[in-house]
């Protein structure tokens, strides 16, 4: 593990096009270890309340299910990584704000421009480690909350289809009622009265195929039906198959079958399920997935899950804004309590919350494109961090 005294940073300074390279001084180091002690902590208590919070309204639920002391274990060690990008913009608000206030009430950030040091050089340690969180938040989003979040709602799945296997038949266990799917390039749609995540079946399935005209021509229809990796398409068991006239409307033909195999048919039943669901549930790989369905289908029920995607990149950029904020807000003169600094990260993330929502119910009026609304809280932040260090200089 190298100790601070190796550690350099790179530091850009107004008016010269060159950057440099400075080893950390004295200064900076004792910045760090108030600085990164205090985050640490304060990552773990607000990791801590949320989970509190999740288990809360999971741990019924699971212990109904029949999840074992084992199983509680393993859910909450899979859910933890699922708070972190959550939590981290909030716990670097909070932790600027109450290390630079402390300095400042010492008088230590005083002392150092005193001195002759640049306000910028003071904070270059904060704003390097704001860099390497911004990373952390893109890695996170991209690949550790999807992660979690789809790892904890197939953990939670099936300790409902164990409890559900002792008093139900098979394709009665997790249950979904009334799935309907429009696959407009091939111009077909599903339509299935249950569909079970625990056999992957869907039961009572229909399926009608389209023109151009959006006229039908032909319609599947059977007791089940699920799809075969193994044989690369759409298997229907105990059906029919019926063909009509696009013209008249007619059915002309009606064929039985015991078994028959659709290689044609190639829609993703994993798909057909994310239709409906709240955008604050899925992955960002699942958002996207749903974002491209929508678009092909023209349907306005793409931007929620687009305003939801879009933020969750926008968010990448969080880590330096809340820093941006909270160093004019530190320097400015908190010489009271550091709590002042802690209340003012609250009241801040409060006005995020709001500016998320705002640009969320903008861009679902469509009056904004969805990735600019996801982005319009980040740009406020980033103005009111503009007037503060105006304010400073």
């Amino acid at each position: 593990m190298p100790s601070f005294n190796r550690i350099a940073l790179f530091i850009c300074f107004p008016g010269r096009a060159s950057i440099r390279l400075r080893p950390l001084n004295t200064f900076d180091r004792h910045l760090l270890r108030e600085w990164l002690s205090i985050l640490g902590m304060t990552l773990v208590l607000a990791c801590g309340l949320l989970l509190v919070q999740v288990m809360y309204d999971d741990f019924r639920d699971l212990h109904e299910a029949g999840a074992r002391a084992t199983d509680l274990g393993t859910y909450i060690v899979v859910a933890i990584p699922g708070f972190l990008a959550l939590t981290l913009p909030i716990v670097l608000l909070a932790s600027t704000l109450y290390v630079l206030g402390k300095l400042h009430k010492a008088n230590e950030l005083t002392a150092m421009r005193a001195a002759g040091v640049g306000f910028g050089r003071l904070m270059a340690p904060i704003w390097l480690v704001g860099l390497l969180c911004c990373a952390l938040s893109y890695w996170l989003n991209s690949y550790v909350v999807p992660w979690s979040v789809e790892k904890t709602r197939v953990m939670k799945e099936e300790f409902q289809f164990r409890k559900e296997s002792h008093t139900l038949a098979e394709d009665r266990i997790g249950v979904i009622f009334s799935v309907g799917f429009d696959n407009p390039y091939p111009r077909r749609m599903w339509f299935f009265n249950r569909y079970s995540k625990y056999t992957n079946k869907g039961y009572g399935a229909s399926v009608t195929e389209m023109d151009v005209k959006g006229r039908e021509t032909n319609r599947i229809v059977a007791t089940e039906a699920w799809y075969d990796e193994a044989r690369h398409g759409w298997v229907f068991r105990d059906g029919r198959e019926m063909g009509f006239d696009p013209d008249k409307g007619e059915n002309i033909t009606s064929t039985p079958f015991r078994e028959k195999v659709y290689t044609r048919f190639q829609e993703d039943p994993r798909l057909m399920l994310l239709i409906d669901r709240r955008p604050v549930d899925l992955t960002s790989t699942e958002l996207r997935e749903l974002i491209d369905y929508q678009s092909r289908v023209n349907s306005v029920k793409s931007i929620p899950y687009a305003v939801r995607y879009y933020g969750l990149l926008a968010d990448t950029l969080f880590p330096l804004i809340v820093i941006a904020i909270a160093i004019p807000f530190a320097a400015s003169g908190v010489r009271v309590n550091p709590a002042v600094g802690a209340s003012k990260a609250i009241g801040l993330f409060f006005l995020y919350i709001v500016l998320q929502n705002l640009a969320a119910a903008v861009a679902t009026k469509q009056i904004v494109d969805p990735a600019l609304a996801a982005w319009l809280p980040n740009i406020g932040m980033i103005g009111l961090a503009v007037v503060l260090f105006a304010r400073l200089r």
